[in-house]
């Protein structure tokens, strides 16, 4: 694999979810463009009419998806938490499907100079977009202990998120943490024990970065926006990776499922208001021939719904 490839997790299935045969000619969202993967898949389906918005935060996404050349498809650099504004910028008022492929792509993790691998000794950034936010660098530079040890553990569930902190802090009076090697070797100190298999620094990579790109505040942004940006019958498919993302999907959809009343009016279940969404199947994963090619495919998992018509 090169620097600049992706191997999107459960293309075919994610693709298959958003029923774009069933109206070639609609409105489609890949809000989370990467190298294009699942974008190539839509637009193979889409009939003549057929319109597709792809978004990246990324610009070098953003970049790639010029090389696609296809007149159906809009690219657009920004953040799928802004949805509602983008969909309004391109003269939209509703869609019928949107995939979010949440998380890193290949090309973030093995590109060196965007520090999002602790496999590689580089500068220590993690933006999804290094056009603009802080890098994980200054916020290590500037954040108290307490403000490391609660991001630490709340999105890298690291247990020893306290010693990390700590370690961190003590460090940084001898000079900045700039490189991921510097916070590597720190890390893989402060960790007493270690999981089969994971490199000790691995949760807490997972959590700068989470906390750099706000990638769980998007994630809660961008659902009801999906949601009420889509038409009657349209499709909602999210791929997660980690417990914490998949959580918020779950529980969006299964909320979003349920019949909704005021508080103490007494009504009988004919009378209830329809769910917003329906739910698709059961979540998928992985097929095992998959997480064989691709390792990275291993925690991946598919849900889906639809807007009523």
């Amino acid at each position: 694999m090169t620097a600049d490839a992706h191997v999107p997790v459960l293309a075919a299935e994610a693709v298959e979810a958003l029923a774009v045969a069933r109206r070639p000619d609609g409105v489609f969202v890949d809000a989370t463009f990467g190298r294009g993967g699942h974008s190539r898949l839509i637009l193979a389906r889409l009939g003549r009419g057929g319109r597709l918005i792809a978004i990246d935060r990324d610009p070098r996404a953003i970049a790639a998806a010029a090389g696609l050349g296809d007149p159906r498809m809009t690219a657009v650099h920004g953040r799928f938490g802004a949805l509602d504004s983008i969909l309004r910028e391109q003269g939209l008022a509703a869609i019928d499907g949107a995939l979010f492929d949440l998380g890193v792509s290949s090309p973030q993790l093995d590109d060196p100079d965007r520090g999002f691998s602790f496999r590689f000794d580089a500068p220590l950034d993690m933006r999804m977009d290094p056009t603009s936010g802080t890098s994980a660098a200054d916020w290590l530079a500037r954040a108290t202990e307490g403000e490391i040890r609660e991001v630490v553990s709340s999105h890298g569930e690291e247990r020893f998120a306290k010693q990390i902190a700590k370690a961190i802090v003590a460090a940084r009076r001898a000079g900045p943490l700039r490189r991921t090697g510097q916070l590597a070797a720190l890390v893989g100190q402060a960790v007493r024990t270690r999981e089969p298999g994971q490199d000790p620094a691995t949760r807490t990579f997972q959590a700068l970065r989470i906390h750099v790109n706000q990638e769980l505040e998007e994630l809660s942004l961008a659902l009801p926006r999906a949601l009420e940006a889509l038409g009657g019958g349209g499709r909602l498919a999210v791929i997660s990776f980690h417990s914490l993302e998949d959580r918020i999907v779950k529980n969006f959809m299964r909320e979003a499922a349920r019949p909704t009343a005021p508080e103490r009016l007494p009504l009988r279940a004919r009378e209830l208001p329809a769910p917003r969404l329906r739910l698709v199947g059961k979540p998928i994963r992985p097929a095992p021939a998959e997480v064989a090619a691709n390792p990275r495919a291993r925690s991946a998992v598919l849900r889906v719904a639809e807007k009523p018509a």
